[in-house]
């Protein structure tokens, strides 16, 4: 039977109501050893995530693993977007076997997880196959994720997606939760993210505005 197409957006897609978004370990310390990004790259695109959620009020929680005898504090990127936000402080390796963290995760009560953070093959794998395993969406923001080396962080991504997590980025993150240019209440926010974290693609619409005053929308 031949199916019937709607203009209507696939259930597999995030919205911003659908979701809770876990930045984990974000600190000096991880940064220092990762090599699978850059750090530049790493910062811009956690600014990129941070500044996505925070426009779109995704409920969100920021957790760090020793932030004060070990791995310092969290990228100012991040807690910029979220000022007054607490910063959940782990001993555990894994963030799903933090109490506390969980204790968040059931009070948001949303059925679908977005992790990003240091490093993907232990800060990231631990909470994505424990989510799942609990029956949870899991969604890993690959580029707003690190590793020690390359291998690390690619084998760590190919184990997650093993067992049903689903990659995206952060760019995508973006674009995902607007999806839409006539959405006017959240479109300057949008390009004004673009604009300032979205590498070529901003500058393409700094140019495309201050030369033709171009409009997605149009």
């Amino acid at each position: 039977m031949m199916p019937t197409a709607t203009p209507t957006p696939g259930k597999l897609l995030l919205n911003a109501n659908d979701h809770t978004l876990v930045m984990i370990d974000f600190q000096s310390q991880m940064s220092f050893a990762t090599k699978s990004i850059d750090a530049v790259t790493l910062r811009n695109n956690a600014a990129l995530v941070s500044e996505t959620a925070a426009g779109f009020g995704v409920s969100t929680i920021l957790t760090t693993v020793a932030e004060k005898s070990f791995s310092g504090p969290m990228f100012e990127e991040i807690t910029r977007a979220f000022p007054g936000q607490k910063l959940l402080d782990r001993t555990s390796m894994n963030t799903w076997e933090d109490a506390a963290v969980i204790a968040e995760v059931n009070r948001i009560g949303k059925p679908r997880i977005v992790l990003a953070g240091l490093w993907t093959s232990v800060c990231i794998v631990g909470p994505a196959l424990s989510a799942i395993d609990q029956s949870f969406e899991v969604y890993v923001i690959a580029d707003a994720c690190g590793d020690v080396s390359d291998e690390a962080h690619e084998r760590a991504m190919d184990r997650m997606v093993q067992a049903g997590a689903r990659p995206i980025t952060s760019l995508q993150y973006l674009l995902e939760l607007q999806r839409d240019w006539a959405r006017t209440e959240t479109y300057e926010m949008t390009t004004g993210i673009a604009k300032r974290f979205g590498g070529a693609y901003g500058l393409g619409i700094i140019y495309a505005k201050s030369m033709f005053g171009a409009s997605e929308g149009h």
